[in-house]
């Protein structure tokens, strides 16, 4: 008997601290595991006007950038500029070695000189035909007279007639070579022209004032037609090359104000203005571009390259509801937010418009205003989690 009690009691003992620590386990699990709240921070739904702007990356660009190089190819002969010179039009920025073309061009100049001998020799054999000639007609005239008058037989006078006609035919030859070589004139010319503009080409002469941003060859190099020896940028045509998000670019347009910080310059933000929006997008990235002027050239120009954050003010928005940009979930495939009611949550669907740069976003449909809605949450949400409001969230902002 007194066994049977020793036992019983050991048992219930037992029982006793299993319950303990099952209590204890449910509590742990209700408080702080799994099943526990999750702490999430809240913000009331505003109706109000909003200032939207894009912001985007861009690069240090120049719209007008004159690459100069040789029309054929050849060996530089000199460089008389560096990176960083600046330059005035027509501007001698370097030649091209010229080979054997100062030869070709003495031969084409005797040549020219021949022809040109040619053409007078011609002309002075025309006038001694044409001489001729006319003594040769001024004959037979005269034997057709004497012939007439029975002074001279009839051969005497065909001899005359044959010389007159002898000489015409000299003359039509002469005039017909004068033709000929007034014409080899003009094609030597043509090609000493030709020579003259090749060897002017060998110049690599500055077309617009403006600074020199590459040299890509030096003295003894060879290079080919159209290869660029020496680069000149106009300094007043450098502008940013920006790419915004498309989803952001709503109401991007020509002429609006923007700002531009230039990555070696990032305290000092310089006023510019949209000056286009490039026609094609970049269908990869999903990103919009444009070119952003500045509204007063930097005192010191920036490197092509260079990267800059532009910042475009959009038009201000007339008062809706709008909502901390991170408050917007996407749940199943719909765009929408928490929304606290009662004590639980509900995921209402909504469509959004323009966003500020403050990380708000308006609320076209889904929302009145005065709505509480969750901005971060510790973890994921669904319509069965258990909230627990906060504050903050270590970790994510206020």
């Amino acid at each position: 008997m007194k066994s049977f009690l020793s036992t019983h009691g050991r048992n219930l003992a037992l029982a006793g601290v299993l319950m303990l620590l099952l209590g204890l386990l449910a509590y742990v699990a209700l408080r702080a595991g799994p099943l526990a709240p999750v702490p999430v921070t809240l913000v009331t739904v505003e109706s109000r006007g909003i200032t939207p702007a894009l912001f985007g990356i861009g690069t240090v660009e120049a719209r007008y950038l004159h690459k100069i190089g040789p029309t054929f190819a050849g060996r530089v002969k000199r460089v008389e500029v560096q990176p960083g010179d600046h330059v005035k039009m027509g501007q001698l920025l370097g030649e091209m070695d010229p080979v054997d073309l100062d030869d070709k061009i003495n031969a084409q100049d005797a040549s020219l000189k021949r022809a040109e001998a040619s053409v007078l020799a011609v002309e002075a054999q025309i006038q001694e035909v044409s001489a001729r000639k006319s003594f040769a007609e001024t004959q037979a005239k005269r034997y057709e007279q004497l012939l007439i008058a029975r002074s001279v037989s009839e051969e005497a006078f065909e001899a005359k007639r044959q010389e007159s006609q002898v000489a015409q035919a000299s003359l039509a030859a002469a005039r017909a070579n004068l033709d000929a070589t007034r014409q080899e004139l003009a094609r030597v010319r043509a090609e000493r022209d030709g020579l003259h503009r090749q060897r002017t080409n060998l110049l690599l002469v500055s077309p617009v004032d403006g600074l020199v941003t590459r040299r890509d060859a030096d003295p003894g190099t060879t290079v080919i037609a159209g290869q660029t020896v020496v680069e000149v940028v106009e300094p007043g045509s450098v502008w940013i090359n920006v790419r915004f998000d498309q989803q952001r670019a709503l109401g991007l347009r020509a002429n609006l104000p923007a700002q531009i910080v230039l990555r070696s310059q990032a305290g000092d933000p310089l006023a510019g203005r949209v000056s286009r929006i490039e026609p094609h997008a970049d269908a990869v990235t999903e990103e919009v571009l444009a070119k952003v002027e500045f509204n007063q050239r930097p005192q010191t120009l920036p490197p092509i390259g260079e990267l800059a954050e532009v910042t475009v003010a959009l038009a201000a928005q007339k008062p809706m509801p709008v909502v901390p940009n991170a408050s917007v979930q996407r749940v199943d495939g719909h765009l929408g937010v928490w929304v606290v009611q009662d004590g639980s949550l509900r995921f209402a669907p909504v469509k959004t418009g323009a966003t500020d740069l403050e990380g708000q976003v308006q609320i076209l449909e889904g929302l009145s205003g005065g709505e509480r809605v969750v901005v971060y949450s510790k973890k994921a949400l669904d319509s069965n989690s258990r909230i627990k409001i906060v504050d903050r969230i270590v970790g994510k902002s206020s």
